[in-house]
């Protein structure tokens, strides 16, 4: 091939004209400047789209699975206010009122099998049968007392 310009062409061509057959060297480093950049793009958008998750995962178990929800459809349907409660949800600190609840029930357990000598039956018909013989027997013992009484006062 002839390396001569044409005799129209300018004296001083761009260092980034090429000529016909050759790589372009511009073009190359182009794409690769692009692709790093939509690279780093999306590494940049997908970490702020998990802020919320990440700040979250410190907090209740509950309430990290409604921001990685909300998360999720803020990616799914690019509706941003989903990430926007999400963001408010794993910035608020929510009180453990089931620790509490929890500890409350546990205590009023133990007053409750320390106020009684014995525990409880487990089957409703036991305590009936239990509380019906104790009546005989209070019966029998009664009636048998006052038959002492008349015998020892008659005899």
């Amino acid at each position: 091939m002839d390396k001569t310009p044409h005799p129209v062409a300018t004296q001083h061509l761009p260092a980034f004209v090429t000529a016909p057959g050759d790589t372009d060297v511009l073009m190359v480093v182009g794409a690769v400047i692009l692709l790093l950049a939509v690279v780093a793009f999306g590494v940049l958008f997908l970490t702020l789209h998990t802020l919320p998750e990440r700040m979250a995962h410190k907090s209740h178990k509950l309430q990290f699975e409604i921001v990685a929800v909300l998360g999720l459809l803020a990616l799914f349907t690019h509706m941003h206010i989903f990430w926007v409660a999400g963001l408010l949800l794993a910035l608020v600190d929510f009180p453990d009122i089931g620790g509490w609840l929890g500890r409350i029930a546990g205590s009023v357990e133990k007053i409750a099998d320390n106020g009684s000598r014995d525990r409880p039956p487990d089957k409703p018909d036991d305590v009936a049968l239990e509380n019906v013989t104790s009546i005989r027997r209070a019966d029998a013992g009664a009636s048998a007392a006052a038959d002492l009484t008349t015998r020892s006062a008659g005899g």
